[in-house]
C-alpha cells in the first residue's frame, strides 16, 4: 500500500496490513541496529583511528549519550510534528552520520558522527507509537509486540553482523553498508507510510514542559519505567560482562566465537508478539511476573556458568535466552500500558519511558564492568540479580483492588 505525502489523515487504515506491521518491524530493527555496530568495534576503530586507551569507552558512549539526548528532545515531536516526515528526516541523518563514521580518520570527527548517529536513532521510537496510532485498541499489544520483535532482532543481531563484516573486510565497511541500508530503507518507507497529523497545539517549549507534568502525574508512566529499568540494567550488565567472561583464559572463544554467542539472545524476540496477545487479553500483571521471574532466575542460572566447561557454556547460553525472554515480555507490556492512556501524549511518554530505563540501562552497564573487573563473573552475576530482584519487589507494591492490565 503506498500513501502519498499529501494524502489526507481520514486516509491512515484503522489497523496495520501485515506487510505495513512487517515494514514498521524491519525499520525499527534496522534503525536500532546502528546504536550497536560500534560495540564490537571499539577496539579496532580505537587502535586505528588513534584513541587513547582511556577514550576507547568513548565510542559507544556518544551514541548512547546522543540517544539519551534525542529520547528526551527529540522524540516529544512525535506529539506535535507529521510522524512520517520526522521519520524520514531522522532516517536521512543517520545515513550521513554512518557515512561519516565510515569516513573517519580522526577521533574527533568519528566521535561527532557518533553523536549524530544516536541522536538520529530516535527514530525508532516515532515508529512504535506511529504504528500504536493506527493500531485499534483490541489489538494494540499485539501490533506493538510484533514491532518490538523486529526491534530487538535488530539489536541482537547488529553486533554479530558487525563482528563477521569486519573480520571479513574492515569496520569501514560495517558503516558504509549500514549507511546504503538507510538510504533504501527512506525510499521504502517514503512510498509506503501514512501522513499521520498530531492534534497537539503546543510550542517546542511547552511541549518539553508538559513531559515534567506527565513524569510526576503519571503513576503507569513511573511504575512501568522503573520496572523496564531494572530489567534493562540487568540485560546491559549480561552483556557488558559476558564477553569479557567468554573471551577469558577459561572460554577463550574468539570474537567470531563471542558473536555466535550474542545470536542465541535473538531467540528473546520470540517472546515479544506473544507478551503483547497476553496484554491484549488483560494479563498484563501475570507477564510481567514471569517476566521478572525469568530475569532472576538467569542470573541464578548463569552463577553457576563461569569455570569455562561445555556445561557452563549451556548454561550461560540458556541464560542469556530466559534474560533476554523475561525483558523483552516486560518491555512489551510496559509500551502496551502506557499507549493505553492519552493518545495526544503517546510520543511524549514514550520518550520518558524510554529515556528512564534507558538510564537503568547505563547504570547497569557501568556496574557491569566495575564488578567484573573487582571481583570476575562472581560479583557480577549477583549485582546482575537484583536488578530484576528490585523491580519486582517495586511491582508487589501495587494495589490490589486495581484493574488488572492497567499498569
Amino acid at each position: 500500500m503506498s500513501i502519498s505525502a499529501t494524502t489526507p489523515d481520514k486516509a491512515i487504515p484503522r489497523a496495520l496490513s501485515p506487510w505495513l506491521t512487517f515494514l514498521f518491524a524491519a525499520a525499527c530493527g534496522l534503525v536500532a541496529a546502528n546504536l550497536y555496530y560500534g560495540q564490537p568495534l571499539a577496539g579496532l576503530i580505537s587502535a586505528d583511528l588513534g584513541f587513547t586507551p582511556a577514550a576507547t569507552g568513548l565510542v559507544v558512549t556518544l551514541t548512547q549519550i546522543g540517544y539519551g539526548l534525542g529520547l528526551l528532545l527529540i522524540v516529544p515531536l512525535g506529539d506535535l510534528t507529521e510522524s512520517r516526515r520526522l521519520v524520514l528526516l531522522l532516517i536521512s541523518v543517520s545515513a550521513l552520520a554512518l557515512i561519516g563514521a565510515a569516513l573517519s580518520s580522526t577521533p574527533t570527527a568519528f566521535l561527532v558522527a557518533s553523536l549524530c548517529i544516536g541522536l538520529s536513532s530516535v527514530a525508532v521510537q516515532v515508529l512504535v507509537p506511529f504504528a500504536a496510532n493506527m493500531a485499534p485498541d483490541a489489538t494494540r499489544g499485539q501490533v506493538v509486540g510484533n514491532v518490538m520483535s523486529g526491534l530487538l532482532c535488530g539489536i541482537m543481531l547488529a553486533r554479530p553482523f558487525a563482528s563477521f563484516v569486519a573480520e571479513a573486510s574492515s569496520w569501514h565497511t560495517v558503516y558504509y553498508i549500514t549507511a546504503a541500508l538507510m538510504i533504501v530503507l527512506a525510499v521504502v518507507l517514503r512510498a509506503n507510510l501514512p501522513v499521520r497529523r498530531p492534534k497537539t497545539k503546543l510550542r517546542y517549549g511547552e511541549l518539553l514542559a508538559s513531559m515534567g507534568h506527565l513524569a510526576l502525574t503519571s503513576r503507569v508512566l513511573q511504575r512501568r519505567a522503573l520496572y523496564q529499568a531494572g530489567m534493562f540494567g540487568a540485560f546491559s550488565l549480561f552483556w557488558t560482562t559476558t564477553p569479557l567472561l567468554l573471551a577469558s583464559p577459561a572460554f577463550g572463544l574468539t570474537q567470531n566465537g563471542i558473536a555466535l554467542f550474542a545470536l542465541a539472545g535473538a531467540a528473546g524476540a520470540v517472546a515479544s508478539p506473544i507478551a503483547g496477545r497476553l496484554a491484549d487479553r488483560g494479563m498484563t500483571k501475570i507477564a510481567s511476573t514471569i517476566a521478572m521471574l525469568l530475569g532472576m532466575a538467569s542470573f541464578l542460572i548463569g552463577h553457576f556458568a563461569g569455570d569455562g566447561s561445555l556445561i557452563a557454556l549451556i548454561l550461560l547460553t540458556v541464560a542469556a535466552i530466559m534474560l533476554d525472554f523475561g525483558v523483552t515480555t516486560n518491555l512489551v507490556c510496559g509500551q502496551r500500558a502506557i499507549y493505553g492512556l492519552n493518545p495526544e501524549h503517546r510520543s511524549r511518554l514514550n520518550g520518558l519511558f524510554m529515556a528512564t530505563f534507558f538510564a537503568g540501562g547505563a547504570l547497569g552497564s557501568a556496574l557491569g564492568g566495575w564488578a567484573y573487573a573487582t571481583g570476575g563473573w562472581t560479583m557480577a552475576a549477583w549485582i546482575g540479580f537484583c536488578f530484576p530482584a528490585l523491580a519486582f519487589l517495586l511491582f508487589l507494591t501495587e494495589g490490589r483492588g486495581r484493574q488488572e492490565g492497567k499498569i
